[in-house]
């Protein structure tokens, strides 16, 4: 096998099909009583959000904490009833103008000393869990269809395709080894393409009064909506895909607080809910392989994850990702057999025949808006087996792609002459063999 490589928004539009239980989590809180959140902590941080406000408007308090303006203005109306706040002014119903007051910074400073979170008012671990746990259990399955077009930008058999599939509508582990440059991470990056359907993710959870930070601009992508009248604490994404490689630790997959920020970053695990994380050269981590699998052997049997605060308390949250291990390395080099049968499915990636070399050259030439001579392609056979090498899935879009610099650094249109070609091939593999194969485009 080888592959080339604040508005309101409205619950009734949003899920007049969806579930009971996603319906309810992605109701528009009219009043503080209708939130899931203990009304001391929206205080708190409103106060931290006003702090920071350069506006010190209830609508741009609002804004930042994403909630409404009737809880925003109740919630700074008992701060100024604390004495905390001053009233500088009205607006318009329910939108204020505010300044701190002295006993307001000192209780600022206090706060931001146990919990410097500000932003977008968080949604509790059990709103998470249930409204996630939802989403995948409602998700429609991956199609042939959808499949096969995600993956028409690589050359694959059948059989792969069908492994594929499985794993998409199981939603279980993958291990994929083989050489590297074949596609393996191709393959990952593949899956979470085909899955279509959109989800909803919290900007922030909050746990015992302290705040796990989920959304990460890095790693979601917002989706276009139609709703006005959801909970804006939550956010509408593609299905994400996070890759880690080398710098993975199995510190890193648990919660870790800081000095600052004295708040929760989510781990990788939990930021890749619903889509695919990719743990990218498996085996070559700053942890051991057996270390991290004895991390994960019961997620990815239970999808279950658990997580310890820093006051030493356990927290479960929802493992619904299909976690990819792609490497280089073979089984007998990084674990035992117990191990390898909680990985759900295994694909091999090959190196490519020169049959399907040859057919990715074209693919990857005719992306570029390109068409090349078959005898080219020969004689670029003809070097390989002079030089004694191997051909890797994603030699044709390397070498066309320094063929594209060249042109450019020429100031010529593009084409994929010999010449070009054998100036390619001497930038990418350097002069290893060169005696052998000097001869072989001219």
């Amino acid at each position: 096998m080888a592959v080339a490589n604040q508005t309101r928004l409205e619950t009734r539009s949003v899920s007049e099909a969806a579930p009971l239980g996603r319906r309810r989590a992605l109701t528009f809180p009219e009043t503080p009583e209708q939130l899931d959140l203990n009304l001391g902590f929206v205080t708190d941080l409103a106060l931290k959000t006003l702090s920071t406000d350069m506006h010190g408007t209830t609508a741009s308090v609002s804004e930042s904490m994403k909630l409404g303006l009737v809880i925003t203005d109740t919630t700074l109306q008992r701060l100024y009833r604390e004495n905390l706040i001053e009233l500088k002014g009205s607006i318009a119903l329910h939108n204020h103008r505010y300044g701190m007051l002295e006993r307001g910074w000192a209780r600022v400073s206090q706060l931001m000393s146990v919990c410097n979170y500000v932003g977008p008012a968080p949604v509790t671990l059990e709103s998470y869990k249930r409204l996630i746990v939802d989403q995948m259990h409602s998700r429609a399955p991956v199609t042939r269809a959808v499949l096969d077009q995600t993956l028409s930008h690589l050359v694959l058999p059948d059989s792969v395709k069908r492994t594929l599939g499985v794993v998409l509508s199981s939603g279980r582990s993958l291990f994929l080894s083989g050489p590297p440059g074949n596609g393996k991470t191709a393959i990952a990056r593949a899956l979470v393409d085909a899955i279509t359907e959109p989800m909803w993710i919290p900007y922030a959870i909050e746990v015992d009064g302290q705040v796990i930070r989920v959304f990460d601009k890095h790693v979601h992508r917002r989706e276009a909506h139609t709703e006005d009248d959801f909970d804006p604490r939550w956010v509408k994404i593609r299905p994400p895909l996070l890759v880690v490689g080398g710098e993975l630790t199995i510190e890193s997959l648990d919660l870790v607080t800081t000095e600052t920020p004295r708040f929760y970053e989510a781990p990788f695990q939990l930021k890749a809910n619903g889509g695919v994380l990719l743990v990218d050269d498996f085996g070559r981590q700053r942890c051991s392989a057996r270390q991290l699998l004895n991390r994960w052997i019961i997620p990815l049997e239970n999808r279950v994850d658990s997580l310890t605060l820093s006051t030493g308390k356990k927290i479960d949250i929802p493992f619904e990702q299909i976690i990819v291990f792609a490497t280089n390395l073979t089984d007998a080099d990084l674990t035992d057999e117990a191990f390898m049968r909680r990985m759900g499915y295994r694909l091999s990636v090959s190196r490519p025949t020169w049959q399907t070399y040859t057919e990715i050259f074209r693919r990857t030439a005719a992306d570029y808006g390109l068409t090349v001579d078959d005898r080219s392609i020969e004689r670029l056979v003809k070097r390989y087996k002079a030089e004694d090498r191997a051909p890797n899935a994603c030699e044709p879009r390397d070498l066309i792609v320094r063929a594209a610099d060249l042109c450019h650094f020429a100031h010529q249109e593009l084409t994929l002459t010999d010449e070009i070609l054998g100036m390619a091939w001497e930038g990418y593999f350097g002069t290893l063999g060169e005696q052998r194969g000097k001869r072989i485009f001219r």
